[in-house]
């Protein structure tokens, strides 16, 4: 089927969403049935307005640099679609002869993508989505493009932390994370600690109950203990009530802006325990960080764009692209192609046997899991040289 493609991101961006883009436009130019390679400059948005790009007019250099570029390089959006917009981007195909549509993106954008693909598919328009999200709470697939990165981030920055309260061992530090409903980014902070004492020290999840009282009692033991206390809490932590510990500040119809759970509990541990704190929120710093892209992400990523392309050539539709494990040890992972209707606006959270039991922190099964994602492992910062430190003291 002859045509021209047509690509777009959505939501926020990550460190290898560029990637994905690389790999969807150099496998589209293998093509004779791709005439122009478009992409959407702002999302849904673009799409509604016609404001493409030809990156068949591009030179190779500059499709070159996309690996390595930061945020997105069509810009994005979360612009709110209704029936009236989807029935515009019709329009809007075949005005371009668009005959292959791909949207990257998460959650909410593959509740876009399978909606595009409900009005496209009697017009011979096929529809692929490619993963994409810090958050890693897409379903089915093992874990999405631009966790890997995110988790990396997260885990040498709660590493460089837990050193620097190793030194000055007289406060808590509270780092809170994002992931919304989901622990995944939280979890991987526990790739900093290499033997015991190491930072963090406790990992508070959403998939758990977040309970005061055992949470001071943590936080008191170690620092008993240790002196200086590294603890990582999820920006979704909720009650056993399943309320937010914290009053959301804003909602959407789908999102919501978390209060400043670090903030709260710095606070607890100050007023009921007497006991020295700050919080730390490191935000979107941790998916527009570049320099910390884990590079079995990147490749990955690459592999999720091309995959979208040759399944949108072949005829396929109504997909989206999934990451499928097949080992662990060695690490090796393939992609497949999931029913786009199994994954529209499904949160996956983190199962049950990577939560330890007290509900303040992961098991080594998660560990397991995710190590092989960050690609170089941080375990190359190990002790700092602590070693010659001490026997200096």
């Amino acid at each position: 089927m002859k045509g021209n493609m047509l690509i777009a991101h959505g939501g926020g961006p990550t460190a290898v969403i560029n990637a994905s883009l690389y790999g969807a436009i150099e496998e589209a130019k293998k093509y004779d049935e791709i005439g122009a390679i478009y992409g959407a400059i702002g999302g849904s948005s673009g799409i509604l307005e016609e404001n493409f790009i030809n990156f068949r007019d591009e030179s190779q250099e500059e499709i070159n640099l996309l690996p390595k570029t930061p945020a997105s390089a069509l810009g994005t959006s979360r612009f709110p679609l209704y029936e009236k917009e989807y029935a515009r981007m019709l329009e809007v195909f075949k005005k371009y002869d668009i005959k292959y549509v791909l949207f990257n993106g998460g959650n909410g954008s593959m509740d876009t993508c399978g909606k595009i693909y409900e009005v496209a598919k009697e017009s011979g328009i096929n529809v692929i989505g490619i993963p994409k999200t810090i958050d890693n709470d897409i379903s089915i697939t093992d874990h999405s493009p631009g966790f890997g990165s995110a988790a990396r981030y997260m885990a040498t920055s709660v590493k460089e932390v837990g050193e620097d309260v190793k030194s000055l061992p007289i406060h808590v530090s509270i780092i809170e994370a994002m992931g919304r409903n989901a622990g995944w980014i939280t979890a991987s902070s526990a790739l900093a600690r290499k033997k015991e004492g190491d930072a963090p020290h406790l990992i508070y999840l959403p998939e758990r109950p977040f309970v005061k009282e055992e949470f001071l009692a943590d936080v008191k033991r170690l620092h008993e203990k240790y002196g200086g206390v590294v603890v990582v809490a999820s920006e979704g932590l909720k009650d056993e009530n399943g309320n937010p510990i914290v009053e959301p500040i804003f909602k959407t119809e789908r999102a919501t802006y978390f209060g400043d759970v670090g903030t709260h509990l710095a606070t607890l541990v100050i007023k009921e325990l007497g006991i020295k704190a700050r919080s730390e929120k490191p935000g979107i710093l941790g998916r527009a960080s570049i320099t910390m892209q884990s590079e079995v992400d990147v490749n990955e990523a690459i592999e999720a764009g091309r995959a979208a392309v040759k399944a949108a050539v072949e005829g396929k539709t109504g997909y989206m692209v999934g990451l499928n494990r097949i080992s662990t040890e060695p690490y090796k992972c393939e992609t497949s192609l999931i029913p786009i209707n199994e994954v529209m606006m499904y949160e996956k959270a983190l199962p049950k046997e990577f939560i330890n039991e007290r509900g303040n922190y992961v098991t080594e099964g998660f560990i397991d899991w995710c190590k092989p994602l960050i690609g170089r492992g941080i375990q190359e910062f190990t002790d700092f040289n602590l070693g010659a430190r001490k026997e200096k003291i």
